[in-house]
């Protein structure tokens, strides 16, 4: 109970203020990557509650901007690949979920800063209020939309909370072949270095499904903003 207390503490922190929750990353000596690594080695040793200390983890990374990578590989390591890719998922989604509320309620002067000019967003801003979860689905599976941003940037779209939610099932592809190759390490020590076991196929498959995505993405919301538009601009 206090694991859990003090976690959801740390999320509600972060949840609150989290321009100082990402600039705590930059700051001098702070090794975000070696400190999931230890989080996950203690979680290692929980036993049958490792799996809610892991899912709380990748709610607080997620939140915090840090590299859920790692936090994703090393899932294959605790936990082997169905349940490491049951937790991530779950934590991802929730943790997402959560950045989405933040940025819609209590951050949106600094989301939108953030966001500000950025043509990716503005495009997505265009289309998501029509076809908000076919878009969310897209952008998950695609890798050109950065994770942890693009979570507090949905909060200023039309899209509903509902929509947002369900299309998180488009990270289940890359969430199971990440936790797969995070599962060839074999150890905590090895993920996310360069002597980390690969496997060609499996990354091939990733950046396959990645490209595919960002394609359809791409296509499909210029579609959706030029009809917008020929709706708006009368002939």
């Amino acid at each position: 109970m206090g694991l859990m207390l003090l976690a959801a503490g740390t999320v509600l922190a972060l949840a609150t203020t989290p321009a100082l929750a990402q600039e705590s990353t930059q700051a001098q000596g702070f090794n975000p990557q070696e400190l999931l690594r230890d989080a996950l080695l203690w979680i290692q040793n929980l036993g049958p509650t490792g799996a809610i200390a892991f899912i709380l983890l990748y709610i607080v990374a997620t939140v915090a901007f840090l590299p859920g990578s790692i936090v994703t590989l090393g899932a294959g390591v605790v936990f082997g690949v169905v349940l490491g890719s049951l937790y991530v998922f779950i934590g991802a989604t929730l943790g997402a979920t959560a950045a989405f509320l933040v940025g819609r309620y209590l951050a949106r002067g600094w989301v939108a800063k953030r966001i500000e000019g950025n043509d990716k967003f503005k495009a997505i801003d265009e289309a998501v209020g029509r076809e908000g979860l076919k878009i969310v689905l897209l952008t998950r599976l695609s890798p050109v939309f950065p994770f942890n941003l693009l979570n507090y940037a949905y909060g200023l779209t039309g899209v509903s909370l509902k929509d947002y939610f369900f299309g998180s099932v488009g990270m289940i592809p890359g969430t199971v072949m990440y936790v797969y190759l995070g599962s060839l390490a074999g150890s905590l020590a090895m993920v996310g270095t360069e002597s980390q076991p690969t496997n060609p196929g499996i990354q091939w498959a990733i950046r396959i499904i990645g490209f595919i995505a960002t394609v359809a993405v791409t296509v499909y919301i210029t579609k959706i903003a030029k009809k917008a538009l020929d709706e708006t601009v009368p002939n």
